[in-house]
Order: C-alpha cells, then sequence, then structure tokens
C-alpha cells in the first residue's frame, strides 16, 4: 500500500478544493476600495490586488513576472469587457447568471473558512512527526519474495510436496504443470515481492515462517484451495525518511482535520433534503476476487 493510501481522505482532499479556482468577473469593481488599478476598461478600474489575487491562485510554479502580469490584466480585461455587455442586456438579473453567482459566493465563503481553520489550527512537527511514526509501523517489516502452487485437493498438494521432497528445483514446473493461479502458473508460481500483510492471512502467516529456500512441508489451506509455497528471500521493507515524507504527512494531518471539522459542522447543523425518505443508502457488496488474486486479500 502506499504512502498516500495510508495517509489521504479523498473526501477531506475534496472539502480542501472547495472554490479553491473562482474567479471574480464582476464587472463592477466592487469592493476595490482605494487599491490602486492595473488598469480600466470603459472607465471601470482593474484593482492591482485582484490582478495579484489571479497570479497567486494559478498554483504552484506560477511566477509573477511582467511577462504574467501582462497576460493576467487581458485576461481580466477581456472578461470585464464581456461582463460588461452581459450588463447591458440585463443578463446579470436573470435567475440563471444570480444562481451561478450566489453558488460561486458560497463556494468561495466555505474555501476562505476552510483557509482560515488551517491558518488558527496549524500542523506541528510533533503531530506529523506522531503521524511518521504510524506510518513506519505500517509500511515497515519484512517483505518476501516467494512461489507458490495452487490446487483443489489437499491431496494434490501432498503429491506435489513428495516430489519436491525429492528435488525442490522441480518447483517452477510443477508450477506450469498443476497450479490453478493463472496470475503466476505460466510464471513458474512466481509472485515477486510483495507484503505477506496484503495476502489473505494464512497465506501470509505460512510465508513470515519459512526459512529461505525452503518450502511448506504440509499444504496451507486458504479458501481458494491448497497451496505449496517456496520462500525465494526476504528483506527489510524501505521506509523513506521524515524530512522525505514532510510535505505528504503534512498534507494528509491537514486533510484529516478539516474532515473532522466539516462532520462536526454538518452534525451541528439541520439539513433536510426535500423528497428524501431519509434512509441511508445501503453499502455496496464487495467483489469476489478474481483467480489470478488467489494470494491476495
Amino acid at each position: 500500500m502506499s504512502i498516500k493510501s495510508h495517509l489521504v481522505l479523498a473526501g477531506a482532499a475534496a472539502v480542501l478544493a472547495l472554490g479553491g479556482c473562482n474567479k471574480d468577473a464582476t464587472p463592477s469593481g466592487a469592493a476595490q476600495g482605494k487599491d490602486p488599478a492595473a488598469a480600466t476598461v470603459n472607465g471601470v478600474p482593474i484593482s492591482a490586488r485582484r490582478v495579484d489575487m489571479l497570479i497567486k491562485m494559478r498554483g504552484q510554479g506560477a511566477q509573477d513576472t511582467p511577462e504574467v502580469r501582462k497576460q493576467t490584466i487581458d485576461q481580466l480585461a477581456l472578461q470585464m469587457t464581456a461582463a460588461q455587455e452581459a450588463e447591458k442586456k440585463g443578463l446579470d438579473k436573470t435567475p440563471e447568471v444570480l444562481d451561478q453567482i450566489d453558488v460561486q459566493r458560497v463556494s468561495t465563503l466555505a474555501n476562505a473558512y476552510v483557509q482560515d481553520y488551517l491558518k488558527n489550527a496549524p500542523v506541528t512537527d510533533d503531530m506529523l512527526k506522531a503521524e511518521y511514526e504510524k506510518a513506519k509501523a505500517a509500511m515497515g517489516g519484512e517483505e518476501y519474495q516467494a512461489r507458490h502452487i495452487l490446487v483443489a485437493k489437499e491431496a494434490d498438494a501432498k503429491d506435489i510436496i513428495a516430489k519436491l521432497k525429492k528435488d525442490i528445483k522441480l518447483f517452477p514446473a510443477l508450477a506450469k504443470e498443476k497450479s490453478t493461479d493463472p496470475g503466476s502458473k505460466a510464471n513458474g508460481g512466481e509472485l515477486g515481492w510483495f507484503d505477506p500483510r496484503k495476502m489473505v492471512p494464512e497465506f501470509g502467516a505460512a510465508v513470515a515462517k519459512l526459512e529461505k529456500g525452503k518450502f511448506t512441508e504440509e499444504p496451507v489451506k486458504t479458501q481458494f484451495g491448497y497451496h505449496v509455497i517456496l520462500l525465494e528471500d526476504s528483506r527489510p521493507k524501505t521506509v523513506p525518511p521524515f524530512d522525505d515524507m514532510k510535505d505528504q504527512l503534512k498534507q494528509g494531518a491537514q486533510q484529516q482535520s478539516v474532515q473532522k471539522l466539516i462532520e462536526d459542522l454538518k452534525a451541528k447543523s439541520k439539513i433536510e433534503i426535500a423528497g428524501s425518505s431519509g434512509a441511508p443508502a445501503s453499502a455496496p457488496a464487495p467483489a469476489a476476487p478474481a483467480p489470478s488474486d488467489a494470494t491476495k486479500k
């Protein structure tokens, strides 16, 4: 499982993105106050502050260069020109446009609330180090390189074990001939490197007990059938250092914090959905694993 899978909550990520890139194309230039004008369009000023805001909203890597500033002003001027024409036609009074403006307003306010919360609830290094220790525990341990032969009957597995006791080098050939796992059969039962925690419990436990170069002398029964397993190698899993994970850990901690904030807000709010029966949606049934994933959870 990747670091991101451990740390990132998709729901919180969506919350963090609330209205983050809304562009205010209001032609009136309202709320610009005494800010200096970067340009005017038919006498209506475009404030330098608005230009600064849009350059900042371009995201990471955006440079405030004269070229970028000119492009941004040109973009705003074109938007304002079109918006002024829309006002002349009365489009700013139509229900559809008013709804869109209100949606942008709500989204911008929600994003401002989240950003204000993050500003006043900073993630400390101690918090990040605690998250790092959790990630290390989840990611650490041993990983193994092994082969296996999967058969339907215990007697068939015992017969294979008897042949391997005479000549262990027969393992790849027996896997190609006897195994019912299409995902590894053609490769002589080769599974590559894997974390035993990602396998079905019986399989993972059996692998962890084996010595390098040894195979299971009793069939290993799982929900998929009977396995004969050969351990080829093992090694400690490498965990990236704290400094390499710090930014990702911070993002994950912020997203979890915001997720809790939003859940608390929802719990305190009275939300009524018209026409809703109020019955919670049922969770989809888990899909059955494909035969080629016979060793996996």
